[in-house]
């Protein structure tokens, strides 16, 4: 039997807790899902509450404080929000990617410095890095041996080198003025390569828990990682993974017993954050978004504004303004939609009152430059 588009759709909304919240602790519930996208403060917190049944900002406060979930950058060299547990398999996985990305990029290549050359302040940076420091106390320290190329240098090593972003206050935890803390994983060893091909197997098996059933390219979507990677992952998990038939011609790949849910189950309505994960794990448009939405949501420099999801679908956007929430709907919408979606929004406002008003308030000139708007509301906690 072929999955049809509905049930992908909502195989992805089931295992990210989208249809339904869950009870869980806040660090189990990063663990099931995958990641958190986390290039904003707010998000994580935003994501969690969409999915955690009475979820309390102090429970992330406090995680991310004693370091059981930790932000750093990893998958599509963005940063996430992760179980500790999962850090190193998932950096072990990414290695490759984060290096090339920044050690053959011409703003590195351009210093006239080799891999080897930042490669050798590993150990160093460990060590001052024992405690927070700001990206200017790192550059400073950097100086002392590249000069002028100090910039770049740490530009290269914040992106690959064992450092997660350190708490530094905040409504979100964490300030536009980034700290960075040594991550007290040894920085490289003989048996590298097979470290990354478990950590890929580790990375693909968490995201076909959370998104799947998927695609390899799917897969390299949501990563980055190459082609040859992810097809020893898939060879190496062996019968852990199988085939599922889908819909389009890319071959579709699940957890073995995972379920998908019928095609009739109702999916409520939800106010995903900046950068929802939901939205940037499948190739393509992604499962929740129509086609025609897809350049509205994903703007031309890639922020993905937040989103009104309605029967598992992208309907439109949400800002804050004027002490509530501004909804944005790209076509009309039904009583019942807007009655759903008024009270996720109460709910919502009424959080982001005690923390943050006026959040992503940098991006508010997305809605400046005209976005269509065939139906809205300002809706008040």
């Amino acid at each position: 039997m072929s999955l049809t588009v509905r049930q992908l759709a909502l195989a992805t909304l089931d295992r990210l807790f989208l249809l339904e919240r869950r009870r869980l602790d806040v660090a189990e519930a990063v663990r099931r899902v995958c990641a958190l996208q986390a290039q904003t403060p707010a998000s994580p917190y935003l994501a969690l509450w969409n999915r955690v049944q009475d979820f309390a900002p102090e429970d992330l406060d406090a995680a991310f404080a004693d370091r059981r979930i930790v932000k750093a950058t990893l998958m599509r060299i963005t940063l996430h929000a992760v179980h500790a547990e999962d850090y190193a398999p998932y950096r072990a996985a990414m290695l490759g990617s984060l290096r090339g990305a920044r050690l053959y990029d011409r703003r590195f290549t351009a210093t006239g410095l080799t891999p080897a050359d930042a490669d050798a302040l590993l150990p160093e940076l460990a060590g001052f890095l024992a405690r927070p420091r700001t990206g200017a106390e790192v550059e400073n320290e950097v100086t002392g041996r590249f000069g002028e190329h100090a910039h770049r240098v740490w530009w290269a090593l914040r992106t690959y080198a064992p450092v997660h972003h350190a708490p530094t206050g905040g409504p979100w935890s964490f300030t536009q003025r980034n700290a960075y803390l040594d991550s007290s994983m040894a920085p490289g060893s003989a048996s590298a390569s097979q470290e990354a091909d478990t950590g890929a197997e580790r990375l693909l098996l968490a995201y076909l828990r959370a998104f799947g059933p998927a695609s390899a390219q799917d897969f390299a979507r949501f990563t980055l990682l190459t082609r040859p990677v992810i097809t020893r992952a898939l060879q190496g998990l062996g019968d852990q993974v199988v085939r599922v038939a889908g819909p389009g011609r890319a071959a579709l790949f699940d957890l073995a017993g995972a379920t998908v849910p019928s095609e009739d189950t109702p999916a409520p309505p939800r106010l995903l954050p900046m950068w929802d994960s939901t939205l940037l794990a499948h190739s393509g448009p992604g499962r929740l978004v129509p086609e025609e939405y897809r350049p509205l949501v994903v703007r031309r420099n890639g922020d993905v504004l937040p989103c009104l999801l309605v029967d598992g679908q992208v309907v439109g956007v949400w800002r804050a303004t004027d002490g509530g929430l501004h909804l944005t709907a790209f076509r009309k919408l039904g009583k019942a939609a807007w009655q759903g979606l008024t009270e996720e929004a109460e709910k919502l406002s009424t959080l982001l009152a005690a923390r943050d008003p006026a959040v992503y308030r940098r991006y508010g000139h997305w809605w400046d430059k005209g976005l269509p708007e065939a139906d809205s509301r300002i809706v008040k906690g």
